[in-house]
C-alpha cells in the first residue's frame, strides 16, 4: 500500500475515532467555596440555556415534594414560559434536523407528557393559592398538548386532566358535567369517578412508582424509546382519624402508558433520513476503501518479452479511491442520528386524586401504597399532617412516593 493511501486510511480512522465523544447528561458543578454558607457561596450548577428547560423541570418536582412551594412555582412559570417560545419558533430546533447536529443540541421542551406534567403541577400550585381559574387554564393547557391539535392525530385521555377542569368549573359556579364526562370516558370501565361535590374543602393529589425511562433504539440510536418499569405501588389509600376514615387514592393516570403509546415524531422521520443517509455513504466508502487496496495490491505483470510493467498496482486509482472512501467514512461519522434522551427524570408512574370534607383544624394520619393484590407495601407507608384553614378556599394536600 502507498504511503498516500495509508495516510488516508489514517486520517480516516482519526476522524472517526473523534465522532465518539459522550456528552454527560448533567452539566459538572461549579467549584464551591470552602466553609461558607451564604447563597453566592452555595453556587448553583452551570446549567446551558439548551438544557434550562430540564433543569426547571426536576427541580420544580423536587421542590414540590419537599414543600417549598415558592421555587416549585417559579421554576414551573420560567419552564412554561421558555417552552411556548420554543415551541413557536427557535433557530437551534432547525439546525438540530440538520445532517451535522444533534438533535441534543436543540433546547429541551420535552415530550408532551413531560409538557403535560409541567402545566400538571403548576395546576396544583394554582389551586392551593386559591385561584381554581388558573390552576383550570392550566389543566386545559394539559389537554391541548395531549391532543395534538396541529396534526388533529390524537385526543386527550388523561383522566384527571379532564376531571379537575370539570372539578374547578363546579367550585366556580360553572357547569362542569361535559369535563365529568369525558373523564369517564377515559376511564373506561376501569374507574367509576365520583360525582362533584362542591362543599368538598381537602383535596388530594397523590402520585407514586418511577416514571419512564428514554433510551435510543436502532443501528444508529435514532428510534426513540421508553422503558416502562411497573411500580410494585398500584394503588394507595390515605388513612386519617385513627383508621376510622379511609380515602382510596387509585391510579388514574399512568405516566408510562402515556409515554409508550403517543406514537411517532415529526423527528422520527428526521432521525430516520439522517440514518438512512449514514449507512448508506458508510457502505460506498467501504467498497471505496476496498477497491483502493484492492488497486494497490495488483500483482505486477510481464510483457511478451518477460520484462515487468505496471509498477505493481495502479497507485492513482488507489490513492483516489482510498480518499473517496476516507471522505465518505468522515461524513458518515459527522452524521448526528442520536435520539434526544434528555428526560425528566424524576416523574411519577401513576398519578392519584380525592375530594373530601374535613372541619378546619389539623389532621394528621398516614399514606399507605399497594401492591396489585391490594396488600399494603409496609416499607413505602409514610405520615401525613396537614391544616384545613377556616377561609372559604380549598386545602391542597400534595403526597408523593418519590421523596426528596
Amino acid at each position: 500500500m502507498t504511503s498516500c493511501l495509508r495516510f488516508a486510511c489514517l486520517l480516516g480512522c482519526a476522524a472517526l475515532l473523534g465522532g465518539c465523544a459522550s456528552v454527560p447528561d448533567e452539566p459538572p458543578a461549579r467549584r464551591r467555596s470552602g466553609g461558607g454558607g451564604s447563597a453566592v457561596e452555595r453556587r448553583e450548577p452551570v446549567i446551558p440555556e439548551k438544557d434550562r428547560v430540564l433543569y426547571d423541570y426536576r427541580l420544580s418536582a423536587s421542590a414540590l415534594r419537599a414543600g417549598r412551594y415558592d421555587e416549585a412555582k417559579s421554576r414551573l412559570d420560567d419552564a412554561i414560559l421558555r417552552i411556548g417560545g420554543i415551541i413557536t419558533n427557535d433557530e437551534q430546533a432547525a439546525k438540530a434536523r440538520g445532517l451535522f447536529n444533534a438533535e441534543s443540541s436543540k433546547p429541551f421542551i420535552g415530550e408532551p407528557y413531560e409538557r403535560v406534567m409541567a402545566y400538571y403541577y403548576r395546576g396544583i400550585l394554582y389551586w392551593r393559592d386559591g385561584q381554581p381559574d388558573n390552576a383550570r387554564a392550566c389543566f386545559r393547557s394539559g389537554q391541548v398538548i395531549d391532543s395534538d391539535p396541529v396534526n388533529e392525530k390524537y385526543n386527550s385521555d388523561y383522566v384527571l386532566l379532564d376531571y379537575l377542569d370539570g372539578l374547578a368549573s363546579t367550585k366556580l359556579q360553572a357547569d362542569g358535567s361535559d369535563a365529568w364526562a369525558r373523564a369517564q370516558a377515559n376511564a373506561g370501565q376501569r374507574f367509576s369517578l365520583p360525582a362533584y361535590a362542591p362543599a368538598n374543602n381537602v383535596l388530594v393529589f397523590a402520585e407514586f412508582g418511577y416514571g419512564p425511562r428514554k433510551y435510543a433504539a436502532g443501528q444508529y440510536g435514532e428510534q426513540l424509546r421508553f422503558h416502562v418499569e411497573d411500580s410494585p405501588s398500584r394503588s394507595a389509600r390515605l388513612v386519617l382519624e385513627g383508621g376510622r376514615r379511609v380515602i382510596p387514592l387509585p391510579a388514574y393516570d399512568d405516566l408510562g402508558f402515556q409515554a409508550s403509546t403517543r406514537g411517532g415524531r415529526v423527528m422520527d422521520h428526521i432521525l430516520g433520513n439522517k440514518a438512512f443517509f449514514k449507512a448508506g455513504v458508510n457502505a460506498a466508502s467501504d467498497v471505496a476503501l476496498l477497491g483502493a487496496v484492492i488497486a494497490a495490491e495488483q500483482p505486477r505483470r510481464r510483457d511478451r518479452y518477460g520484462r515487468e510493467v505496471g509498477g505493481g498496482g495502479n497507485n492513482d486509482v488507489a490513492v483516489g479511491l482510498g480518499l473517496l472512501g476516507v471522505i465518505g467514512k468522515i461524513t458518515a461519522a459527522a452524521t448526528q442520528t442520536q435520539a434526544d434522551i434528555r428526560q425528566w427524570n424524576n416523574l411519577p408512574q401513576r398519578l392519584s386524586f380525592a375530594a373530601l370534607k374535613l372541619p378546619p383544624g389539623e389532621h394528621s394520619g398516614r399514606i399507605e401504597f399497594l401492591d396489585r393484590e391490594g396488600n399494603v407495601l409496609a416499607r413505602r407507608t409514610r405520615s401525613v399532617s396537614f391544616t384545613v384553614g377556616t377561609e372559604e378556599r380549598d386545602t391542597v394536600v400534595f403526597l408523593s412516593e418519590l421523596q426528596p
